[in-house]
């Protein structure tokens, strides 16, 4: 093969040199070339057509004449209906009733001392006299009024019980010394004991005038037994202090927990 030979020959012809090109694919590198070329024609076509689409439709749109509406300038100078002598004239409406209003007058500055109809009295005056609507001279008589002797209620229900009083029972020693005693004194109940049970027992008690305990009830409680027992040594407790109420010794009702613990 010559070197003119093989240059006047495309590469194609090349490429497929001794193979079957009637297959097809001969036939599609021979014209692909072709086929670039014209789309990217159409697509260059394209682009330029939409982007010019907006200039060619204002080129080519026609412009409509909008014809105004004309306005009728005609004014008819008809003379006006004659007037019926027989109508009635119309009614005849008074006008709504007007509203005296009074000006309000500033006050006028004299020179002149106002006169007080009735001199007030001072503080000093209301202190030392009684006052009243009129003035009332008094006889220079002095009177002396007779004593009034104030009464005092005295109860007599020496049964009430009092929750609060003005100095409040207490166990003679202190509460500390008090628990010490019930602490000697109670029993832990074997029951209670075996099954370890332990808890607090709020005792309701009343301190008579004396100063003994009385009218002992459990107010809340959590093994019978126990509570039978925080009753039972209160009951027999020592006196305390009873409380006063103005002076003089009442009855009180006081509420106490004792606590059953067992020792480790």
């Amino acid at each position: 093969m010559s070197a003119e030979s093989s240059i006047s020959r495309s590469w194609e012809d090349i490429v497929f040199e001794n193979r079957n090109k009637a297959y097809g694919a001969y036939f599609l590198r021979k014209t692909y070339a072709k086929h670039v070329v014209i789309a990217a024609l159409l697509a260059f076509f394209t682009i330029g057509f939409v982007l010019a689409f907006p200039k060619i439709a204002e080129f080519f749109k026609s412009e409509e004449v909008v014809e105004k509406p004309k306005l009728r300038t005609t004014v008819s100078l008809e003379q006006p209906p004659p007037i019926n002598p027989d109508q009635p004239p119309p009614p005849n409406i008074p006008p709504p009733p007007t509203k005296t209003i009074i000006k309000f007058l500033p006050p006028k500055v004299t020179e002149k001392d106002v006169v007080e109809e009735e001199k007030m009295p001072t503080i000093e005056e209301i202190k030392t006299h009684e006052t009243g609507s009129e003035n009332v001279e008094g006889t220079t008589d002095v009177v002396f009024d007779e004593p009034v002797q104030e009464v005092v209620k005295n109860e007599d229900d020496t049964n009430k019980v009092f929750t609060f009083v003005e100095q409040s029972a207490e166990p003679v020693g202190g509460l500390e010394a008090f628990y010490k005693w019930v602490g000697k004194t109670i029993r832990y109940p074997a029951a209670a004991r075996r099954m370890g049970l332990e808890g607090k027992v709020f005792v309701k008690f009343v301190i008579e005038p004396t100063g003994a305990i009385s009218n002992v009830e459990v107010v809340k409680g959590f093994n019978g037994e126990c509570d039978k027992e925080a009753v039972r040594v209160l009951s027999i407790a020592p006196k305390w202090k009873p409380g006063k109420q103005s002076g003089r010794a009442v009855r009180q009702a006081y509420t106490l927990p004792l606590t059953f613990k067992l020792s480790e």
